[in-house]
């Protein structure tokens, strides 16, 4: 009896403990990038500011964290890397609206913003054709190790660099229209 008791015990304890899902969230995204996210340039008038993003529950081994925007409807054959930052350190879960701006200086310490498809280092608002929809991918990536790359390198090398080295990635789906 004392046996079938302990059993029963573990069982119900096995079921209730669940692993917590790594998750992306933002306060300033409802489903759609605003104004305020979309580009100024193109034929847009947006104000160019990077989304707040945070995350929760990342693997225990992450060493580091990066986060990527890309337009998949870009009509550019491969799509467009809006914004790349990379080496955003373990302890930190979350990027204030405008970290992605131009001087870096809105950045967590020691993390770096990768070359977008436009050939600079920061965040390039969306700016999809008038009367046109398109989808981006917001992703959060936890990162084995931080990444090592030249300050030049190539939004493709960095993709490439970040998919070698994820534990895990959590994404939101965001539609833009202008």
């Amino acid at each position: 009896m004392k046996k079938i008791l302990i059993s029963l015990i573990l069982v119900t304890m096995g079921n209730t403990i669940q692993a917590q899902t790594f998750t992306l969230n933002s306060k300033d995204l409802g489903g759609q990038f605003s104004n305020k996210q979309f580009g100024n340039g193109f034929g847009c008038t947006g104000d160019n500011i990077s989304p707040e993003l945070n995350w929760e529950n990342a693997p225990k081994a992450t060493k580091a964290f990066a986060v990527t925007i890309y337009d998949l409807d870009a009509p550019t054959g491969s799509g467009f890397w809006h914004w790349i930052v990379y080496n955003i350190p373990a302890n930190v879960a979350s990027l204030n609206s405008d970290a992605g701006n131009f001087s870096g200086q809105n950045l967590p310490k020691d993390a770096l913003n990768g070359n977008n498809d436009a050939g600079a280092p920061g965040y390039v608002g969306p700016c999809p054709p008038s009367g046109q929809s398109h989808r981006y991918i917001i992703t959060v990536y936890a990162l084995k190790e931080p990444l090592q790359l030249d300050k030049n390198a190539s939004s493709a090398m960095i993709g490439l660099m970040l998919n070698m080295n994820s534990l895990s990635k959590a994404s939101l789906l965001i539609y833009g229209q202008q």
